[in-house]
């Protein structure tokens, strides 16, 4: 049999474009004049001394600056994200807010992960410290009042899933847990529609002071605004009625009432104003 003739493969060529000739979109006017007073105020002067014991001169992987972790976290509040991944997906997606980051091509905003081990790794006085910062520098322009506070709080849902809490007593995990319950009552080999059924029929489950999360316990057993059940923080914020500048945040327990956490964060805003 012939063979038929040998197709030649098109000759591949490459094309090279130097990072600065690449099209620019108009930066956001919002976050250029953010910058401008951020960069005016030593704002990243300030929170790398800040934040100085928290890295190390060892050898590894790079660490996120301060300064850009700070500014992603304003992107996170600007743009009304609350999770790690939505923030670098964000930055990840805008020009303007790579400028905003000190980024130019062809570097990478940093990803979720590293945004959560920076997080991790710098602590809660140092992230007072900085919104105290903040706020002394809206004082500073006039945009801190006093006269009038308002308090909101929201419900946010931890990291932590619901599935593993534990007995505060014993420790004991609610599959065992629930495990014991059929075996009382007749059933030596629980099926998950049998767990499932027999916790349907318990009365006052998912008690508080009953459960915990053994990796969160600060987190509370919560129902959530769209009906779910999870396990759960309560942020609330104090903010100046009359210029919307937040003037105080706290987090207190989920399952706690409004009227009863409310006096906390009203006093740590009389504090910080």
């Amino acid at each position: 049999m012939a063979m038929g003739k040998r197709r030649r493969r098109p000759k591949q060529t490459s094309m090279w474009v130097a990072t600065h000739d690449l099209p620019r979109t108009a930066a956001h006017p919002f976050y250029t004049r953010l910058d401008q007073i951020l960069d005016n105020a030593g704002f990243d002067r300030y929170v790398e001394s800040l934040c100085q014991r928290f890295y190390t001169d060892e050898i590894g992987r790079p660490g996120l600056p301060p300064g850009r972790y700070f500014r992603l976290l304003l992107i996170g509040y600007f743009e009304g994200l609350d999770a790690e991944r939505a923030i670098a997906w964000r930055a990840a997606d805008s020009f303007a807010l790579r400028e905003f980051l000190g980024l130019v091509l062809p570097e990478a905003p940093p990803d979720h992960s590293t945004i959560s081990r920076t997080r991790s790794l710098i602590d809660l006085e140092t992230h007072e410290a900085v919104f105290t910062w903040m706020l002394q520098r809206l004082a500073d322009a006039g945009l801190v009042k006093g006269k009038t506070v308002g308090i909101d709080a929201t419900t946010l849902e931890a990291n932590a899933a619901l599935r593993r809490i534990v007995r505060r007593d014993t420790g004991e995990s609610y599959h065992d847990f629930l495990t014991k319950l059929a075996q009382a009552s007749g059933i030596d080999t629980p099926t998950r529609a049998d767990l499932a059924r027999i916790d349907r029929k318990r009365k006052k489950k998912g008690s508080n002071d009953d459960w915990t999360h053994p990796h969160d316990p600060d987190s509370r057993i919560t129902k959530m605004k769209d009906g779910r059940t999870h396990l759960a923080h309560k942020a609330e914020h104090a903010v100046d009625l009359d210029t919307g500048a937040i003037v105080g945040v706290t987090v207190q327990d989920a399952d706690d009432g409004d009227t009863t956490t409310s006096i906390e964060t009203l006093i740590e805003a009389a504090e910080q104003v």
